[in-house]
């Protein structure tokens, strides 16, 4: 299709979910935040009324304490707590059934997601697939979900997805590998907390890589083109957040002002990206995490700075703005030199934390199918420029260590 008919019906899109959006109810939830704030949660909950809670995790959580820890409360009130720890990353359809069965043979009344993004977007679904007969794959998309689901609330142990935050949930194909992503109100979790305790042992590659995510979610709401509520001002205190937490936090993981200022930066990405969605560098990223099983924030981190250089001109001022407001850039310099130093910022924040340029998993037999996904995805986000086969194949050729 040529590229003019793309620019046309990528704005005709977007015109459509503007109006779709506009009579949209607004979305509100509670947040505790700090030291303690799992607790608060949980007292939260209980306060509800409820009595039987399904915790949905992954098994190393449970196995290392932390999981027993965010629910002290819980169980020192005797409330039911059952478990469904199955999550992997890159959580399937499959999991989400088998953890919808837990939930319905325990009567719960309440999903608890402790955990990083997986978890919780394995929980999201979870909470519906607990109160309906139907396939979860029948709810792939917009609004698909028309039943009341179980109440659902989140205590994140990572600093990087941000779906305590938003109203969609990623889950893969497990026999296609392909990310299908459900998206409904419902799914925005009724409270969670920001509990940088239960961050404090997070392992550096993983901090490295969620906060990288984070920083991907704040810059893609801050460079497209949908004006839609507060996605600015939450678009650039996330990324002044990473900015002056991620290297700390990877470096000593025990700082807790550290942990604290990226559980709020990856919170406040959550915000903007769930208010405009996200770009191109998760185009790509999704096709490399459901091909070769890459995790979702280190792929977005291999691809994002070759994405900024990609539509560098389109986003410029949007990139000079974010130069200054990381402190990396200079009042009175041109937009097309600040732009450039941004760029060259987040290479250098990629880099201090470790993470490669390049991966030798990416093979270049699978490029014409990655590029293909990568395009068709791209077209339904709000991006400053449409990615394009030719360019589509350089920055996988840049990330791919040669043969």
């Amino acid at each position: 299709m040529p590229m003019f008919i793309r620019k046309m019906l990528h704005a005709a899109y977007l015109k459509i979910m503007t109006v779709v959006v506009f009579f949209a109810p607004s979305l509100r939830h509670t947040v505790f935040a700090g030291t303690g704030s799992s607790g608060q949660l949980c007292e939260h909950i209980i306060r509800t009324g409820a009595k039987k809670v399904i915790v949905v995790t992954d098994k190393p959580l449970r196995e290392l304490g932390v999981v027993e820890s965010a629910i002290a409360v819980l169980l020192a009130a005797d409330v039911d707590v059952a478990y469904y720890d199955g999550v992997l990353p890159d959580p399937t359809f499959a999991q989400v059934v088998e953890g919808a069965a837990v939930a319905k043979a325990h009567g719960s009344e309440v999903v608890l997601a402790i955990g990083g993004g997986s978890s919780i977007d394995a929980a999201k679904v979870i909470a519906a697939a607990a109160t309906s007969d139907a396939s979860p794959v029948d709810w792939v998309g917009i609004g698909k979900i028309k039943h009341p689901i179980l109440k659902l609330y989140a205590i994140p142990t990572t600093s990087g997805t941000g779906s305590e935050a938003t109203i969609g949930a990623v889950i893969s194909d497990a026999a296609t590998h392909e990310k299908a992503i459900i998206m409904g109100d419902c799914l925005l979790p009724l409270a969670a907390a920001l509990d940088a305790d239960l961050m404090l042992g997070l392992p550096p590659h993983i901090t490295a890589a969620t906060g990288m995510d984070a920083l991907t979610h704040g810059i893609e709401a801050y460079i497209g083109v949908w004006e839609r509520g507060t996605r600015l001002e939450d678009a650039r205190l996330a990324i002044k957040l990473v900015f002056d937490n991620l290297a700390t936090a990877y470096h000593d993981g025990k700082n807790l002002d550290a942990r604290n200022g990226m559980a709020m930066g990856a919170y406040y990405a959550g915000l903007a990206i769930n208010q405009v969605n996200v770009g191109n560098v998760h185009a790509i990223a999704h096709q490399l995490g459901g091909k070769y099983g890459i995790p979702h924030g280190l792929a977005n981190a291999l691809v994002l700075p070759h994405v900024l250089e990609f539509c560098c001109q389109e986003a410029q001022q949007s990139l000079a703005e974010l130069s200054l407001l990381v402190g990396v850039g200079s009042e009175g310099e041109a937009p097309a030199v600040l732009a450039r130093k941004f760029i060259d910022a987040v290479r250098e924040l990629r880099t201090e934390v470790g993470i490669p340029e390049q991966m030798d998993v990416i093979k270049r037999v699978d490029f014409e199918a990655i590029t293909q996904q990568a395009i068709q995805e791209g077209a339904t986000y709000p991006v400053p420029r449409l990615l394009d086969s030719k360019n589509v194949m350089q920055i996988l050729t840049s990330i791919a260590k040669p043969a």
